[in-house]
């Protein structure tokens, strides 16, 4: 009997609890407008009620009759209540994110209607008790207020029953400051700090315990964490790599926010939670920069970007921008991808409040007269020539094309700046072309043969090159890959197990090219001490542990995502280098190095520079092959395989290559007289 009464009455306050619940969620979806007005009448309904409520617990019963006198002090209580709440705002606050400043407009607006309640009856001599009004204001802060919380911690427990629990790395104001900013979102909720401080461990901040790093792997288990959150922005580089290299091995994605600089220069809030970056996963020190070599070739000069829409020249760009020179030419010849840096360009001078001339062309380095005709113009006085193809499989699938844009268009860039009295010319160059196995690499150690030889003629112009190794985030980079794949659930594509890269980040990239410009005296090969080059397959299972991944070979019962090994691309090779001997020397800088190579001599690479043109016309890739085989030391055996002409032609069964195609005015072979007039 008492267990079907027990029954009952729980089912009934269960039923009750639904009805509540529901007659809330209906509350919550109606328009903005309606309910305020019905929260407007539930106020007054509750100052009227708070009135009642306080003459009868002075009273001490409800056996009493108001008369007309208390009536009409209640009345106008009511109508001066109502527009003191409209004028303090309680209506323009959003209940379910009602903060501290709501909460004291409700107080302030509950004592100025009690201070009216206390006025009406004063001047017209109200039989009621004069503790009355102390009464009226707790029970109306009671009413008023209560509903409000009420609500809103019912909406943030639906929130918190949505959202996945995370934990906080950092009790420090970043810390406070995110908690703030997830118990207004419904993504993430927090459930514990962790901090390295041990005065600040086993201590609570804002409602939550911080622990000592020691237990995040327990606390993951307890609270079913599914990311931990990294807001230490002004951690040092080393300390970062020690908290994130302590999480790899959990089941959790690791994210972050904002680094210190981007907090303290605007461009970031502390709310924009994002994924490691691209420094942190390298697990080096990026290279500091010396601000006045960067600053030699640029401020108050008039500079100029070749493919400045590339990831590079983009980049080469924006640190253009902040040394203040005088204009900044930008050459591409896509015209989406120069609109896209102008505009970020011109945004970014307005930020910085700089009064620079930036001036976007369309064009290609393969026009040789119309470089010439943009240098003498602008009077351009230092150039970045960053134009090129840089996909290894894409080069070997267009060989002609590849050299083409690669060693033409860097010998067109470089003579039109010879002849236009250009000061410094810097090449943007890649660890490939150290004996290259593939017509990327060799297209570009071509390149830099070029430069040198260009070097060797009476010019008052310096020409240098710069070598680095992979760019991490750049354009056909593995990193935007693997997060691709792993967001797809896998698997990771890795060409073979022992494949293995040097890194630098793009920005680091970019401050080695324009501090190389700077010290260039003529010829200059320019390498970066990378330290250690880092394996494929490590970088990858780095990425997929830090998503909150496990391998396949792992214990743990997680989500797996599984590494394919999918054998070498076209063109590609084990291991990269970055010197062709061991003959190199110190610069004014300690981390960049000088290489002393060999190099053609001028006259050499007059002449293959001739047949190479004549077999890019002809569109003959095995005379283009023979020709960087002579000229590029370790390029050699290397056969055309994949090129889409030349492979279709051989299926053809055509021994007669394409006709020659039209070529500018700049690029034909007619060009080489004007190119080298004392060679005629």
């Amino acid at each position: 009997m008492l267990n079907r009464l027990g029954n009952g009455v729980l089912q009934a306050i269960s039923g009750v609890l639904g009805s509540v619940r529901d007659a809330l969620e209906k509350l919550i979806e109606l328009p903005r407008n309606i309910k305020q007005a019905l929260l407007l009448a539930l106020d007054m309904v509750f100052v009227s009620a708070a009135m009642w409520s306080a003459v009868a617990l002075r009273h001490g019963n409800t056996d009493f009759t108001l008369g007309t006198t208390e009536i009409a002090c209640g009345a106008i209580t009511v109508v001066i209540s109502a527009i003191i709440f409209l004028r303090l705002g309680l209506y323009r606050a959003v209940i379910r994110f009602m903060g501290q400043q709501a909460i004291w407009a409700v107080i302030t607006a509950v004592t100025y209607s009690t201070l009216i309640l206390s006025a009406s009856v004063f001047v017209a001599q109200a039989e009621v008790p004069r503790t009355m009004p102390f009464f009226y204001w707790g029970i109306a802060l009671l009413l008023i207020g209560g509903t409000r919380l009420t609500v809103r911690a019912y909406y943030q427990a639906k929130l918190r029953s949505l959202s996945r629990n995370v934990i906080i790395y950092g009790a420090g104001e970043s810390g406070r400051q995110l908690l703030t900013a997830l118990h207004h979102g419904d993504q993430y909720r927090a459930v514990v700090f962790v901090d390295d401080d041990p005065r600040l461990q086993h201590s609570v901040i804002n409602g939550l315990q911080v622990a000592r790093p020691e237990e995040i792997k327990r606390l993951i288990g307890e609270h079913n964490i599914t990311q931990v959150l990294l807001a230490i922005p002004a951690a040092s580089p080393e300390r970062r790599r020690e908290i994130i290299n302590s999480l790899v091995g959990l089941p959790v994605h690791v994210r972050t926010v904002p680094k210190i600089n981007e907090l303290v220069a605007g461009r970031a809030s502390v709310n924009q939670i994002q994924d490691i970056d691209l420094d942190d996963l390298l697990g080096r020190d990026p290279v500091p920069p010396h601000p006045e070599l960067i600053d030699r070739c640029i401020t108050d000069k008039v500079v100029m970007v070749t493919g400045a829409g590339g990831s590079i020249g983009s980049e080469l760009c924006r640190q253009i921008l902040t040394s203040g020179p005088r204009e900044l030419v930008l050459l591409d010849n896509s015209e989406y991808a120069l609109y896209r840096i102008e505009r970020e360009l011109r945004e970014m001078g307005q930020a910085l409040g700089a009064s620079v001339e930036i001036i976007a062309l369309l064009g290609s380095v393969q026009d040789q007269r119309r470089l010439e005709t943009v240098y003498r113009t602008f009077a351009v006085q230092t150039v970045y020539h960053a134009a090129a193809y840089k996909h290894v499989p894409m080069v070997e699938y267009n060989v002609a094309e590849g050299v083409a844009n690669n060693v033409f268009g860097t010998w067109y860039s470089a003579e039109a700046a010879r002849k236009a009295g250009v000061e410094t010319f810097v090449l943007v160059s890649t660890d490939k072309a150290v004996r290259p196995t593939n017509i990327m690499g060799a297209s570009k150690r071509f390149a830099e043969m070029v430069l040198q030889g260009l070097a060797q003629r009476d010019s008052g112009t310096r020409f240098c090159m710069v070598r680095f190794g992979n760019v991490l985030g750049s354009s056909g980079s593995v990193v935007p890959l693997f997060r691709e794949q792993i967001e797809g659930g896998g698997p990771v594509t890795v060409t073979h197990p022992e494949v293995s890269r040097y890194f630098m980040s793009i920005q680091e990239a970019a401050q080695l090219v324009l501090q190389a410009g700077a010290m260039g005296t003529g010829g200059d090969v320019f390498v970066l001490d990378m330290g250690e080059p880092v394996r494929i397959v490590d970088l990858a299972r780095r990425m997929i542990r830090l998503s909150g991944y496990e391998m396949q070979h792992d214990s743990h019962a997680h989500d797996h995502i599984q590494i394919e090994f999918i054998g070498l691309r076209p063109g590609e090779k084990l291991r990269e280098e970055l010197l062709l001997g061991s003959n190199v020397t110190g610069t004014g800088h300690p981390m960049i190095m000088r290489a002393e190579e060999e190099c053609l001599s001028y006259n050499q690479i007059h002449r293959m520079l001739t047949e190479l043109m004549q077999h890019c016309d002809a569109m003959d890739c095995a005379g283009i092959t023979s020709v960087l085989n002579a000229a590029v030391s370790g390029f050699n055996l290397h056969e055309v395989r994949y090129d889409h002409v030349w492979r279709k032609q051989a299926m053809a069964g055509r021994s007669v290559l394409a006709k020659p195609k039209q070529k500018p005015a700049a690029v034909g072979l007619s060009n080489v007289q004007e190119l080298f007039p004392d060679k005629s």
